[in-house]
């Protein structure tokens, strides 16, 4: 109704608002790439595999290691992702942070009662 009211001038605003917010959105997402690393393999390194933390898997695509990544893992060397989205915008005085290996994720609770979980604003990873 507001918009209504105050005529085409402020439906041109509020468009202009939205499109700026998505572009901002885009940008947030466009920053936030999943937390990656990479390692050459040595000439004396296992030409078996890959060695990711003390286990060596085969070769090509690792859809999930023990410690949470996906890898691609080549004759050359290894490329590795992160499967987790660390929580970074969420209530710090009334909530913790706790790793969930099963799901490869951190869940975010309360300090006082873990069984409740908290909001998260933003994760990166």
């Amino acid at each position: 109704m507001w918009i209504k009211m105050h005529g085409t001038s402020s439906v041109f605003l509020l468009q202009k608002s939205f499109l700026a917010f998505l572009i901002a959105m885009g940008i947030i997402v466009t920053l936030s790439d999943a937390v990656c690393w990479r390692k050459m393999h040595k000439p004396e390194e296992d030409k078996n595999g890959c060695m990711i933390n003390g286990k060596v898997y085969p070769f090509g695509h690792i859809e999930r290691t023990e410690d949470c990544y996906t890898c691609n893992c080549s004759e050359d060397g290894v490329e590795c992702c992160s499967l987790a989205h660390t929580p970074v915008a969420f209530d710090e005085k009334k909530c913790k942070v706790v790793f969930n290996k099963e799901r490869c994720d951190y869940d975010v609770v309360q300090k006082d009662d873990p069984s409740k979980e908290c909001f998260v604003y933003s994760r990166v990873g």
